[in-house]
């Protein structure tokens, strides 16, 4: 098995000797450097070969936020933080993940497993086809995205997207409703609508947003999520049930 080289950059040990133990866990990585200096780290990420970069935000010599801002090497970064304030900074940098202190092994592999999967590549199946046509162009790999990071009135809360069932737009505001509660935050829904995963969630109304898999019925023009009756509007109409036909059997 071919590992994902790994280096951790911390200036806390103990923390280093955390994700040290987590790594030695975890059959497809290696630990091939850890340090409290980011200035080394960001040295050996430039100079290639580092698939994963677990690095700390709160440096003395250089912040992560400006570590990933410098950085050019092609390391997937998973920050590892006792600070939430910094999630959406993060994101819009294309971190990996952002894993807050203490961080269970469950949440650690979870985030690694992650990368893992984005870096596989199927091997390659030899037919006679491959002799009588050029071989397409592979489609690029993306990373998954199972979250989104919302700023509330108090914090900046995490949201599984699995969770979501919906979400109604207001007049200054979105309401993101999950299985468990409903989550308001400053948003509009045209920068929601373009966040999230499409073929996942899909607009069906100037005001509403819904996750496909948590339809539980149609019936003219009007969709049942749980109590919820969504309604479908005209202008959203014809990509819906374009949608929806496509999953017809």
């Amino acid at each position: 098995m071919t590992k994902l080289k790994c280096i951790a950059v911390d200036d806390e040990p103990l923390a280093l000797d955390i994700i040290e133990d987590y790594v030695s866990k975890v059959p497809f990585l290696e630990l091939v450097k850890r340090t409290e200096n980011a200035i080394e780290a960001l040295q050996m990420v430039q100079a290639g070969g580092v698939d994963i970069v677990f690095l700390d935000i709160q440096m003395p010599e250089l912040t992560g936020i400006q570590f990933l801002k410098i950085a050019t090497g092609k390391a997937d970064y998973i920050l590892t933080t006792a600070y939430s304030q910094y999630a959406l900074e993060s994101y819009d940098l294309n971190v990996s993940d952002y894993l807050l202190k203490p961080i269970a092994f469950d949440r650690f592999y979870k985030a690694v497993e992650k990368v893992h999967n984005k870096t596989k590549v199927a091997a390659p199946v030899e037919t006679i086809q491959t002799f009588l046509a050029p071989v397409p162009a592979a489609a690029p790999l993306n990373p998954v995205q199972d979250f989104i990071f919302v700023k509330t009135e108090h914090k900046i809360q995490k949201i599984e997207l699995d969770d979501i069932l919906y979400i109604e737009g207001l007049k200054d505001y979105i309401s993101i409703f999950t299985k468990t509660e409903r989550v308001i935050t400053l948003q509009n829904m045209k920068k929601m609508d373009e966040t999230l995963p499409k073929g996942q969630f899909i607009r069906v109304h100037k005001s509403y947003i819904i996750a496909l898999d948590k339809i539980e019925s149609i019936e003219r023009s009007r969709i049942s999520i749980g109590d919820k009756i969504i309604p479908i509007g005209d202008t959203y109409r014809d990509e819906f049930f374009r949608h929806i036909d496509n999953k017809n059997i």
